[in-house]
Parts: C-alpha cells; sequence; structure tokens
C-alpha cells in the first residue's frame, strides 16, 4: 500500500519512566530468553514465556498481552477475527470500513488515529504489544521504530508479508519483490498472533476457514489470457501494482495474467501512457476512505479514466470493466483472500472466466 511517511516524534522521557515499570511483556534483541522465576508456575503451565521470531526479531513474551495497539488495519482485523478485541487497547491507520463482520468488536477498540499516530499517543494508551502490518509502520519515518518502543519494553511484531524471503524494502517507495507473495505468509501471520495471545485453535480454525473460501472461490474458474491492472490511488501519477505483491497472489489464484507483471516494485507510480500501452482487459480499482492521495475512491477513479483522453479509450474503461476493491484486499491481508472472491466474481461476470 502506497504509505505517507514523516518524521517520528522524540520519545518522551517521562512516559519511558512511566509506562516501563507496567510493562508485562519483554523485548528480546538476541537469543530468547526464558523470562525467569518472575512469570510464575501458572504462566509456566500455560507456555510462556514464549519467543516468536518476525522479520529478523526475536520478541519474548512472558505472558499473553493484554493492551495490545495495532498500528495498521491488516493485523487490526486480523487480532479482531481472533476474537481478541477485549485485549486490544487503540488502532490506527485505516483505509477502508472495517472488514463485514467485525463491526461491533471494532466499535469497542478505541481508534488513536486515522493515519499514523504520535509515538506520545500510542503510549497514552499504555501499550503492552505494537502490531504493525508494514516495515515502514515500525521504521524510521513511520510512528517509531521498534528500538525505540523497545528500548521502552514494549514488543513489537510485524507482518511476515512485509519482509517475506525477496522482499526489499530499501528499493525505493513501497519496497519491491524478487520472489512472489504467497498467502501462505498472511497464514503465518495470524497463527504467530494467535500464539502470541494463547488461542492457537482460534487462529488455526481461521486459517482452515480462508483456505476453504480461496477453494470455493478459484474452483472450475479458467481466466487465462485474461490481463488485469490495480490501480491503488493518485491519478496524476498512478500506484499500479508490480508483479507479486497482494493482487500478484490475487492474479495467480486466478490463473490470469498482470499487465505489469515485469514490474517488481511493489506499487510502481506509472505514466498513463504505459497503461495505454498495456491495454488491460479488466482494472481493479482500490475503493479506499482515506483522503491522502488524489483518486482515492473508485467513483473518483472511474470518472478519471471516462474523462482523461490517455485512458478513454482503454479497452477496459469502454467496456466498462470494473473491479472494486477494498484498499485492504490490495495488501496482504486476511482480506485479500476476499481479493480473490471479487475478482473471480467480477471475470465471472464479464464472461471472461468459466
Amino acid at each position: 500500500m502506497p504509505v505517507l511517511r514523516s518524521t517520528p516524534p522524540r520519545v518522551p522521557r517521562t512516559a519511558a519512566l512511566l509506562l516501563a515499570p507496567a510493562l508485562l511483556l519483554t523485548a528480546c534483541g538476541g537469543s530468547g530468553g526464558s523470562g525467569g522465576d518472575s512469570a510464575g508456575s501458572a504462566q509456566a503451565a500455560a507456555g510462556y514465556p514464549r519467543t516468536i521470531v518476525d522479520c529478523g526479531h526475536r520478541v519474548t513474551l512472558e505472558s499473553a498481552p493484554r493492551r495490545a495497539v495495532s498500528l495498521n488495519q491488516g493485523t487490526t482485523e486480523i487480532l479482531l477475527s481472533l476474537g481478541l478485541q477485549d485485549r486490544m487497547a487503540g488502532t490506527a491507520t485505516w483505509t477502508d470500513p472495517v472488514m463485514k463482520g467485525l463491526e461491533k468488536a471494532n466499535a469497542s477498540v478505541p481508534r488513536l488515529a486515522e493515519n499514523n499516530p504520535s509515538i506520545e499517543k500510542v503510549l497514552d494508551a499504555e501499550p503492552d504489544f505494537v502490531t504493525a502490518s508494514f516495515v515502514s509502520t515500525l521504521g524510521k519515518g513511520g510512528v517509531a521504530t521498534r528500538e525505540q518502543f523497545e528500548e521502552l519494553g514494549v514488543p513489537t511484531y510485524v507482518s511476515p508479508s512485509d519482509c517475506s524471503e525477496g522482499k526489499d524494502n530499501d528499493s525505493g517507495g513501497d519496497g519491491s519483490r524478487s520472489e512472489p507473495l504467497t498467502l501462505d505468509a498472511v497464514y503465518g501471520e495470524i497463527r504467530d498472533l494467535a500464539r502470541a495471545f494463547d488461542v492457537e485453535a482460534r487462529g488455526e480454525k481461521l486459517v482452515a476457514s480462508l483456505q476453504q473460501r480461496v477453494r470455493e472461490a478459484t474452483a472450475g474458474l479458467d481466466a487465462s489470457g485474461v490481463s488485469l491492472m490495480y490501480w491503488f490511488a493518485n491519478s496524476e501519477s498512478p500506484y499500479l501494482a508490480g508483479c507479486c505483491g497482494a493482487p500478484g497472489a490475487i492474479t495467480r489464484a486466478l490463473g490470469a495474467e498482470n499487465a505489469l507483471s515485469d514490474t517488481h516494485d511493489e506499487w510502481p507510480q506509472v505514466n498513463w501512457e504505459t497503461v495505454a500501452d498495456r491495454d488491460p482487459d479488466v482494472i481493479v480499482l482500490g475503493d479506499l476512505t482515506r483522503k491522502s492521495q488524489t483518486a482515492e475512491t473508485a467513483e473518483a477513479k472511474i470518472r478519471f479514466l471516462e474523462t482523461d483522453a490517455a485512458t478513454r479509450n482503454l479497452t477496459a474503461v469502454r467496456k466498462k470493466r470494473y473491479i472494486l476493491l477494498s484498499g485492504q484486499a490490495m495488501n496482504p491481508s486476511i482480506r485479500t483472500v476476499e481479493g480473490i472472491e471479487q475478482v473471480a466474481a467480477g471475470l465471472r461476470s464479464f464472461g471472461l472466466a468459466g
């Protein structure tokens, strides 16, 4: 997802002094620690301390989190899907309404900010665990670095889908991938978070449900030879999906083709002349509710496509072959499964797939 970056604020000394003694969890940057006898025999019997490794970090939990803060919608919706809203102290950075079926659970969790909150705002929620979907959220230019939180004793977790094998987050923009993302990274995140909160059975049930939905959506579907283009946002210099992120996973599941399959950047900004040259059969549009770029909503995107000289004669535009997805469905998340379902249904409705 194209994200806006800002300079992380300085960690206030008073917040550090007040927060650290109250924390229930310990972040560990070296070898996995045991947590010692302080956890007590009851916690030891429950399987704590336990260590989770993500994005090269080892995080040792002395007990299950009770005041988690999720800094991206992707991790938020996983936690809510696991029924953990009563153990969440806040959420932030939203592109879309919450996933259908999670409205009531989400309403019970404070929303700290629509976009990146300040670290002071996060610390005010007294978190004992902080999660994020993107390395950039917990990196320089994001909310704060993992090291800043961990110096305060607050352990952190970043979705493995944003640091999986082949993902280069230092290549500029939203990074690039030399290896295609698979849904296994999303399933791994669900299992990691379920283990962190000691609800493994819920995690396995959620993974099985998502896998079944993919099987049902793609059963008997043949979209070979159909080219798709995914437009996230921005009309002046559009963010379009490269080969190998979440849109690539959707495309591969359907057996279709990505019109930008030769581009390994996650969300390259491509000029409209290139789009016209590729002339996709179908354009998948991000229908966002945030307000940080131009052409956020699907309505604004369609209005642009049908009036701009460079795009109004595209095959997909002339035939009005638009498929609308949430921003989260176009990110590596549990909503990517929703993306598979909706793109499959759209292709069938256009008569482009069996």
